[in-house]
């Protein structure tokens, strides 16, 4: 059983900037890529980016290129995802995801 925390999010305003973690638990290595996904109200949950265990591999969705950056720190088991140049479209809460596991969320939310 893997357990998913992250943190960092809050009220920001547009063009600020945020570095939300996830830190996980419940295994001795943690050799799967992990990702970050959003769900904005009455939206679905739509993919952010991930990053490969070795960080070699890299995708973010096309609205954030440029904008947010996801690295790991495998000796921590957590993942990192800098938010620079927030917009609003950018409110959600945001989710880590390792494998099949899903953490709890942390709202973000940018105010124009």
């Amino acid at each position: 059983q893997v357990q998913l925390v992250e943190s960092g999010g809050g009220l920001v305003q547009a063009g600020d900037s945020l570095r939300l973690s996830c830190v996980a638990s419940g295994r001795t290595i943690f050799n799967y890529p992990m990702a970050w996904f959003r769900q904005a109200p009455g939206k679905e949950r739509e993919f952010v980016a991930a990053i490969s265990w070795s960080g070699s591999n890299i995708n973010y969705a096309d609205s954030v290129k440029g904008r947010f950056t996801i690295s790991r720190d495998n000796a921590k088991n957590t993942v990192y995802l800098q938010m620079s140049d927030l917009k609003p479209e950018d409110t959600a809460v945001y989710y880590c995801k390792y494998f099949a596991s899903w953490g709890q969320g942390t709202q973000v939310t940018v105010s124009s």
